[in-house]
């Protein structure tokens, strides 16, 4: 049978979806859907931004267009922090942004997307296709109407942009930072004053010094937004986000009236893009780091481990406290929790053992 002939197929009568998506009317013709996705960035940014529109491609293509998913950027449709509750209302089918943004709802969506000195992106990964992470994703995010997956990963992040130098803790103390999820709340607890903000406004709100110092992404993201023009100090690890995990959600609704057809090539074009976009931060942010160090003269600096070692120990605190208050938080927390001791016995004897011999100074000639 022609792939063509077999898509369409499997695409049920318009009437069909349209009865079980419990949505306003979409635009269907001949068999045609058009999805709706609402997303957390600005139009055409690099990583995050292009990634929903390669998402949106992969989805478009894989149906011949029998679903086809029409991207607006943060702002265009709905704010940027108004993605998720566009999705469970039922105004858009889908959005692409970080789990890590509506804590509001419930502080265990941490979880799926970044908590301080936890996962790495290939140990997350594990956790939620093999460890049970995706079931306990969708027994949380289905009290909301929605079913979400892992959709990409920036891998480990950077520590931030400063316009002052942090060699202590007492240099955190009183520090306005644009920093968002658990790891605002630790810094918070050490004296600084936090806040989350969509990644539009933090340039503006770094330029005019209502915030002090901010974290994004990485190298690669972070030139793109120009905080090397204001501030020169560039701080590492990003102990906040070891592994940023990005989703796509659907409006459950929508999600049960799709096809188990339909419902796999969408989680297929998700997991291809959730490789993808990690494939492609690791292969830009080494040549973007040496523009801005050598180019621009950014001052690259490594926390201490002093300041480091106090930020884990409250980390660990501000975690366990906040599972010990919440039933939803504690179920995903021991999951978590028991995986990340796990992964971290086997990276130990694994790629930390590979990299620190990768660092005697062996080198491969050209």
């Amino acid at each position: 049978m022609k792939r063509r002939e077999f898509i369409k197929g499997v695409v049920p009568a318009a009437a069909g979806l349209a009865a079980a998506s419990g949505l306003a009317a979409p635009a269907i013709a001949q068999n045609k859907r058009e999805l709706k996705m609402v997303t957390a960035w600005p139009k055409n940014f690099p990583g995050m931004g292009v990634g929903a529109e390669r998402l949106a491609k992969r989805i478009t293509e894989a149906t011949d267009g029998q679903l086809s998913v029409r991207v607006f950027a943060a702002g265009e449709l709905v704010p940027p922090f108004e993605i998720f509750d566009a999705v469970s209302s039922g105004t858009a089918e889908m959005y692409h942004g970080a789990e890590y943004y509506w804590p509001g709802k419930s502080p265990a969506f941490n979880f799926f997307s970044a908590v301080p000195f936890g996962l790495t992106a290939a140990e997350n990964n594990a956790w939620i296709y093999h460890g049970g992470g995706q079931e306990l994703w969708d027994e949380l995010s289905a009290k909301f109407n929605v079913k979400a997956m892992l959709v990409g990963n920036t891998g480990v992040q950077m520590g931030g942009w400063f316009n002052r130098e942090i060699n202590t803790l007492e240099d955190l103390k009183g520090l306005k930072m644009r920093i968002p999820g658990l790891g605002g709340e630790v810094l918070r607890r050490l004296g600084a004053s936090t806040l989350s903000l969509p990644g539009g406004e933090i340039y503006p709100a770094l330029q005019s010094g209502a915030i002090d110092a901010t974290e994004w992404v990485g190298p690669w993201n972070d030139l793109a937004f120009g905080f090397h023009k204001i501030a020169k100090f560039y701080y590492y690890p990003g102990f906040h986000e070891p592994g940023t995990s990005f989703s796509v959600g659907f409006n459950k609704g929508a999600w049960e009236g799709f096809t188990p057809a339909q419902r796999q090539i969408l989680q297929n074009a998700a997991a291809a893009e959730n490789d993808y976009m990690l494939a492609e931060f690791n292969a830009r942010n080494g040549a973007a780091l040496k523009t801005l160090v050598n180019e621009h003269k950014v001052q690259l600096r490594k926390f201490s481990d002093d300041v480091m070692k106090e930020i884990g120990r409250v980390s660990g605190e501000t975690i366990a406290e906040l599972a010990a208050g919440n039933e939803d938080v504690k179920k995903v927390y021991d999951s978590f929790i028991d995986f990340r001791a796990n992964a971290k016995e086997w990276a130990n004897i694994s790629e930390n053992a590979y990299f620190d011999s990768r660092n005697l100074d062996y080198k491969y000639t050209k």
